[in-house]
């Protein structure tokens, strides 16, 4: 088509070119907005139709999955101590830290006595200072998995 019989050449000159008064047809009003622009307002059923999970959140997922509730430092471990019979026969005082609640042992503190410790989870920390003073460490998800 020439440019010469464009119907703007015919409507050059007066001010809105063909589409009625102030303002029409300029930028997005007539049809609500560009982009993503109403989507929580005068938009919302197209939203609720076409994309549901647009807005909102998804539920919290914890960074660390295996969340300790309760944990006990090397320190505390001679409070635990109430029957001098619980021994082996290497003489080491049997701390079954799984059976009391506890599902991990740290290593805060000095230990003084001689344990042989059943726990899940333990820091390399307390484990140092449990074999340094005699005693040893027993893991129980170690043997479940020894034992699978």
């Amino acid at each position: 088509m020439a440019t010469r019989f464009r119907k703007i050449r015919r409507l050059r000159g007066s001010r809105y070119c063909g589409w009625g008064q102030i303002g029409q047809h300029r930028a997005s009003g007539s049809r609500g907005g560009v982009g993503n622009a109403g989507k929580h307002k005068h938009l919302w059923i197209r939203t609720v139709i076409e994309e549901p999970d647009r807005f909102g959140h998804h539920s919290a997922k914890t960074p660390n999955p295996k969340i300790v509730n309760k944990w006990i430092n090397v320190r505390d471990l001679d409070s635990l101590i109430q029957d001098e019979s619980k021994k082996n026969s290497k003489g080491l005082y049997i701390l079954d830290l799984n059976s009391l609640g506890y599902e991990k042992l740290l290593g805060g503190g000095q230990i003084s006595g001689k344990f042989e410790v059943h726990i899940d989870n333990i820091s390399e920390n307390a484990r140092e200072k449990v074999e340094k003073s005699g005693g040893e460490v027993v893991e129980s998800s170690n043997e479940k998995h020894n034992a699978e």
